[in-house]
């Protein structure tokens, strides 16, 4: 009988020569194995990068993984005859990276008594001359397999370990979120489809296993550039819904993302709106749609009309600070929009009704004395004394008293501009027009380009049929079909084939399909109480989330919309249940805030020297020094660190 003394003797291959917190270096006995070891229990090659060894301590054993092999040269040490010649000896050297501890665990069902279990972490580090030992194949399935509870996924095997099963947990995979990288022809799109059929596949056995219903309760959206998906899941009948541009293949369905649906950022960033008066204009424009407006010239709906623009306007000066009012040059645009509020008022204030006509006159007079108050003439003409903020509330205080007069009347204001209430899209140009005639004669020159790109817009037949589609679903027929009925009983798997979608509008379809999904979840859980578990997959993620630029324009473009969109979902989208997966080639061209929420990474071949110095820095623990393999491995390989593992 072979004493445990004795079985860890059999097993020693070295000693501990240096510690640090994320790097142990091993000197290998002379009698250590040069390729195969025999002495585990099972034929195991050693030494190997990426092979585990055991360091013994007080707590089990501290688990480390080779990350380095070389041979240093040094001279023999003996003593005797000064003639006899020291040849140089070959030293055989490891470094470790650890990654966490093999525990002993009591366990009375056991012959032995206890158990052995892996756990990320090190609470105890060696010391210099500890033994470094081989793990025996029952401690390697340990550290493989970890908890037999987590053990629910096959999603490969490891080559380096006897082709041990490697399993995971979708709860903890998709729970967080994943960052699938590689280069082109990696498997980067093989691994997505593989994760989620593997998993509701898992969930189905599991399900019929406890006797429930068969259905999982989960939710996979996969928003697709390449084609890629529409046929991945064809063999699953019941479980996926593909959505196309027109024509459409047999099984899919119309892809329809109404304009009614988008929000102002959106549609500026659709239209190229100009923040200082465009924008503000579409946002009255589309809360007037909202609301059920008809165009009327009525002199109380323009007045009304105005005083919103009014109101908007000086707001944003308000909000910029002194920098849009208290200086010279601003002073000189205050003057002018002083004037604009005095013609304005003159124009409407004999055809007001007697309260509004008071209110009315008290604005006016106060913009007059603003004016007279700050003008004095000089060489070129006439200039402003800048204006302080004091000044600019008390205008903005009046403006709001006339406004406020028509909302006592019984005009309810919208719970928020961007509401989803249906209205026909194709009007908007005709109101958008109105809008601005009604506003000034300024406003609505410096509007006409606006309203003339969203005509072409809406007249493209590649664009229309998405954006105003003639039999556009409700609301909550498209929440039902785009994410899935509660429970997810009209299937899993949501495919959103972007193939065909016109670069004009892909990133903004990207970005409203992401936002909608993103509160739809928030509302959710704070209606039910529950959360409503989805999966959002983002293929070719570096062209919808790209890093940003210092020189971006002031307004905000499509890509900057989608990006925004997904950086907000990967900071807050777990706490609602929302799961994110980003797949790119390029992963130094992602935005860092959507890379540095991942929780698990599954690494393919990265030849980038960009690339891998990133993937190095943002992968948890201390396994960036493993990660140097990436450029040689083969197709349908992957490394895999992170929550999930």
């Amino acid at each position: 009988m072979i004493t445990r003394v004795e079985r860890i003797s059999n097993l020693t291959v070295g000693a501990v020569e240096s510690v640090a917190a994320d790097e142990i270096s091993v000197l290998l006995e002379a009698t250590a194995p040069r390729s195969i070891a025999l002495n585990a229990g099972v034929p195991t090659g050693f030494p190997r990068l990426n092979g585990y060894v055991l360091i013994p301590n007080e707590t089990g054993s501290l688990v480390g993984i080779v990350v380095r092999l070389w041979i240093e040269r040094s001279p023999l040490t003996r003593t005797g005859p000064k003639d006899l010649i020291d040849l140089p000896f070959p030293l055989r050297k490891l470094t470790l990276t650890p990654v966490g501890t093999l525990a002993w665990r009591h366990d009375p069902d056991e012959d032995r008594g206890y158990t052995t279990a892996f756990h990320r972490g090190v609470t105890v580090f060696p010391s210099v001359g500890d033994s470094v030992l081989l793990p025996t194949s029952e401690q390697l399935r340990a550290i493989i397999e970890s908890e037999s509870h987590h053990r629910r996924v096959n999603i490969g095997t490891s080559p380096l370990l006897a082709n041990s099963e490697i399993t995971l947990d979708p709860d903890r995979l998709f729970g967080g979120h994943l960052a699938v990288l590689g280069n082109t022809g990696s498997g980067k799109s093989c691994t997505v489809a593989g994760l989620v059929r593997w998993s509701l596949e898992a969930a189905q056995r599991e399900r019929l296993r406890n006797r429930r219903n068969n259905v999982p309760n989960a939710r996979f959206i996969i928003l697709d550039p390449n084609g890629e998906y529409r046929n991945s899941f064809a063999d699953v009948p019941g479980r996926v819904r593909v959505y196309q541009i027109p024509p459409t293949d047999p099984g899919a369905e119309p892809l329809t993302i109404p304009g009614w649906m988008w929000n102002i950022s959106e549609w500026s960033a659709f239209s190229s709106a100009a923040p200082s008066i465009q924008r503000p204009l579409l946002q009255q424009t589309l809360r007037l749609l909202r609301t059920g407006g008809a165009i009327d010239d009525s002199v109380d709906r323009i007045i009304r009309r105005r005083m919103r623009y009014l109101l908007t306007s000086l707001n944003e000066k308000i909000a910029s600070g002194g920098g849009a009012y208290g200086d010279f040059g601003p002073a000189q645009g205050v003057g002018e929009f002083l004037q604009i509020i005095i013609d304005d008022g003159n124009r409407y204030v004999e055809k007001a009704s007697a309260e509004v006509k008071r209110a009315l006159f008290t604005l006016i007079n106060q913009a007059q004395t603003l004016r007279d108050e700050h003008k004095f003439e000089r060489r070129n003409g006439t200039a402003f004394q800048p204006f302080s903020e004091t000044e600019m509330v008390s205008l903005r205080d009046n403006v709001s008293a006339v406004l406020d007069l028509f909302l006592a009347e019984g005009e309810t204001p919208l719970t928020t501009d961007d509401a989803p209430i249906p209205f026909d899209v194709n009007v908007l140009p005709d109101y958008l027009e109105h809008v601005a005639s009604a506003a000034s004669t300024q406003a609505a020159t410096q509007t006409a380009g606006l309203i003339v790109r969203i005509r072409n817009m809406l007249a493209d037949t590649r664009l229309s049929g998405v954006i105003a589609p003639e039999n556009s679903p409700s609301f909550s027929e498209w929440l039902e079909r785009h994410i899935g009925g509660d429970g997810a009983s009209n299937g899993q798997v949501t495919v959103v084939d972007l193939s065909l979608v016109p670069t004009d509008i892909i990133h903004l379809v990207v970005a409203v399909i992401g936002r909608i999904v993103f509160e739809a979840q928030q509302r959710y859980l704070r209606s039910t109480g529950s959360e409503l578990p989805t999966v959002l997959i983002l293929e070719e993620a570096h062209t919808f989330v790209a890093r940003g630029r210092e020189d971006e324009s002031a307004g905000p473009t499509a890509s900057d919309t989608c990006r925004t969109t997904f950086e907000r979902i990967a900071r807050e989208g777990r706490k609602f249940g929302l799961g994110l997966v980003i797949s790119s080639q390029r992963p130094s061209e992602l935005s860092p805030t959507v890379l540095s929420q991942c929780n698990t990474f599954l690494l393919h071949r990265l030849v980038n020297d960009r690339d891998q110095d990133l993937v190095g820095r943002l992968v948890p623990d201390t396994l960036g020094g493993m990660l140097r393999e990436l450029p040689t491995l083969p197709a349908r390989h992957a490394i895999i660190v992170g929550q999930a593992t």
